[in-house]
């Protein structure tokens, strides 16, 4: 009785009616993985230890062992290099977005004439980007637009990385910092074409900090430059941790590992190899997603 009690007292203070409202807000995605996502999960993972046949009497499952991560791994000659590619793409790709998408959300927060076409303009592309615009025929005006833009684009970022890379190596700046530098001019599409989502969620987060903290500051004598490292940077630094994870996960949908496992299931119909490389993804995926957001949950500041 007395453990009851403690229960029903602790569920009734602030932390347990934060604890009972977590649960109900991810009860969906709890319930979902539990009937719809946890048996395929475990499904895939019997068949990257396995190989499978196909017969008129259905799929015949043969314990291989290791056999397909080997193969994964050191037989074949496109999963390596694909899956380095991107994890480097990756560590690249996701602090200039971030970095990007936070300056403009900054500015589009600003009052000036036309600001909500001007954020409908940084959501286009990922309009353009989706599902139902891809699935166009490649013939359709939207396709031929987005290959001359793309076209001119990099003609334009190779000629903007060049000059940028002089400037900078006449400046004496270090060569690392240079190559990052000119690399992100290059990606310059990409990074604006990824970056619609991360920008909403910034700018819906600066819209919540009360306006009369700036007020304030400003009566203190701070600058524009002071109130955001002091006020505007640390109150979005909670959606600084959502857009990483977001964005660590949108860049690896979008990476070619994943159409390379799925040819390999569905086209070569070679399902254990494809759901060891499924795996080996999957694990890439969760290492980098628990150290990034290990190193940035240190630095978040939760206002209570």
């Amino acid at each position: 009785m007395n453990a009851v009690r403690k229960v029903k007292m602790s569920l009734q203070s602030y932390d347990g009616q934060k604890v009972l409202w977590g649960l109900l807000f991810v009860s969906p995605w709890l319930f979902g993985f539990i009937f719809f996502f946890s048996v395929p999960l475990l499904t895939s993972l019997q068949y990257s230890f396995s190989t499978i046949e196909a017969s008129s009497e259905g799929l015949k499952v043969t314990f291989a062992g290791l056999s397909n991560y080997i193969e994964a791994l050191a037989v074949n000659p496109n999963f390596n290099r694909q899956l380095v590619e991107s994890l480097f793409g990756i560590v690249i790709d996701v602090p200039l977005i971030l970095i990007f998408s936070l300056f403009i959300a900054v500015l589009l927060n600003q009052e000036f004439f036309g600001r909500s076409v001007a954020r409908s303009i940084f959501f286009l592309p990922v309009i353009l980007a989706s599902g139902v615009i891809l699935g166009l025929e490649a013939e359709s005006l939207v396709q031929e637009i987005n290959q001359q833009n793309a076209n001119a684009g990099g003609i334009a970022n190779a000629l903007g990385a060049f000059e940028l890379e002089r400037i900078m190596l006449r400046a004496g700046v270090n060569d690392y910092i240079v190559n990052y530098l000119t690399g992100a001019v290059s990606r310059i599409y990409d990074i604006v074409s990824q970056s619609g989502v991360q920008i909403l969620i910034f700018l819906a987060g600066i819209q919540t900090i009360s306006p009369q903290i700036y007020e304030a500051s400003k009566m203190e004598g701070a600058t524009g430059y002071e109130a955001f490292w002091k006020i505007t940077l640390p109150m979005v630094s909670p959606l600084i941790l959502v857009n990483l994870i977001y964005t660590i996960i949108d860049s690896f949908s979008r990476s070619p590992v994943t159409e390379l496992i799925m040819s390999t299931g569905f086209d070569n119909l070679n399902f254990g190899l494809s759901s060891a490389m499924a795996w080996v993804y999957f694990i890439s995926i969760m290492l980098i997603l628990a150290s990034s957001t290990y190193l940035i949950s240190k630095k978040v500041f939760y206002q209570e």
